[in-house]
């Protein structure tokens, strides 16, 4: 794997830019390209070289062009939509990614269809009603409601979109209403379920022909713009922490496998408790590594993005448990900033110097800085377009200077 060139989609968003910082901390010899058709977040990839694509649909034959010119080993996606894509590419990227099958992606894309799924298979997961019609509201409320309360949301994508706590048949109407008039969302798009009060868990796996490689856990205990949204929560966490938790693992992974017998690449599931205490599935991002991943990548015996490259590479990778479980590891996000790691024990730790509000020093272990980033130029009609060289100690591949486009493919 020493030196193999990867490429990041989506290079300079968040997702990627933490994915590049752990691949980098768990093995510096590698060559990051990135790619993405914003040429805007492009600006903020910390990848070594970096390629503006056009959008739908050429990119994926100038991501294959990239992929010829650089000699890349394996294509990352960061996003559910590109997963989708790339696992759609067929010839294209042979041999270059590691992603789970088609079909166990749609599996995994609509959360009515996924509940049903693993409820009739004895995983637990919430009760979920497709909203088929506004009139019939009320009917679907008291079919998924154990409580005075049920979750109403969009069907489909990530980020808790369109999600809220709903009281009462009438505010799920409204809120759907609004959503439609506002947004011009279909009512048809939405779903009811039951609502979760419990603790919230994520658990991420690796896996390779149906044999679970690595998993790792994790609770979120607060959320980017958590106080704004009416649910008062996202999928995004701005402070969460590693915890063992093997009846977490053991929900994930019966998820996993029913979704897929011979699954492969990385399956995130994110996962609730209910009023009894039971972790219930209510999402499984398939495919694609979780925003925060530096929490379980940089924590723990095995760094999980690292693990991926290589099962994706073809290395032996022979791990005797696959549950890596390190507790009491922070994550600490925010806008602008990078990501802090700190384990419970330095959060105690005598101050090194005096605080001048009267407070206490912690020493604090930072998701490690990315270098110095390289520059894309602008787009191209036929293709991605090449970057400069962003610095010394890398060279241009074989075959000519950077600048040249990136043929369609």
């Amino acid at each position: 794997m020493s030196g193999a060139t990867l490429l990041v989609t989506e290079a300079g968003g968040g997702p990627a830019n933490n994915l590049i910082r752990s691949l980098r901390a768990g093995d510096s010899s590698l060559v990051i390209v990135g790619c993405h058709d914003d040429r805007f977040a492009l600006k903020k990839s910390t990848a070594d070289r970096n390629y503006v694509v056009p959008g739908d649909p050429r990119m994926l034959g100038a991501i294959a062009g990239i992929v010829r010119r650089e000699n890349v080993a394996l294509v990352i996606p960061t996003t559910d939509e590109s997963v989708l894509r790339l696992a759609g590419a067929g010839a294209r990227l042979r041999g270059r990614l590691l992603l789970p099958r088609l079909r166990a992606i749609h599996r995994c894309r609509k959360k009515d269809e996924l509940a049903e799924l693993l409820r009739a298979h004895g995983v637990p997961a919430p009760r979920t009603v497709r909203v088929r019609s506004l009139s019939a509201i009320g009917r679907d409320f008291r079919r998924v409601a154990s409580g005075p309360l049920a979750w109403c949301r969009i069907r489909t994508g990530a980020g808790s979109r369109g999600a809220a706590p709903v009281a009462s048949a009438a505010v799920a109407r409204h809120w759907i209403e609004y959503w439609h008039q506002m947004r011009g969302v279909a009512p048809t798009a939405f779903t009811l379920s039951e609502y979760l009060p419990g603790r919230d868990f994520g658990c991420q796996t690796l896996w390779l022909d149906g044999r679970l490689v690595l998993v790792k856990t994790f609770e979120r205990l607060a959320y980017f713009v958590g106080g704004g949204t009416p649910s008062g929560v996202s999928s995004v966490a701005s402070l969460a922490k590693t915890v063992v938790e093997p009846r977490v693992v053991d929900v994930a992974v019966r998820a996993v496998r029913t979704v897929d017998r011979r699954a492969s690449g990385v399956f995130s599931v994110d996962l609730k408790e209910d009023a009894d205490g039971v972790p219930c599935v209510t999402e499984i991002n398939a495919g694609r590594f979780l925003a925060g991943t530096n929490l379980l990548d940089l924590t723990g015996k095995h760094n999980m993005v690292v693990t991926y490259v290589r099962l994706a590479l073809g290395e032996p990778v022979n791990i005797a448990d696959p549950y890596d479980a390190a507790a009491d590891h922070y994550i600490v996000r925010d806008l602008d900033t990078l990501p802090d790691i700190v384990h419970a024990d330095e959060l105690f730790d005598a101050a090194p110097a005096a605080v001048r509000a009267g407070g206490r020093a912690i020493r604090r272990r930072s998701v490690p800085p990315p270098p110095t980033r390289g520059r894309a130029t602008s787009a191209s009609r036929d293709g991605g377009t090449a970057p400069r060289r962003s610095h010394a100690a890398r060279k241009p591949p074989p075959g000519g200077p950077l600048s040249r486009r990136a043929g369609p493919g």
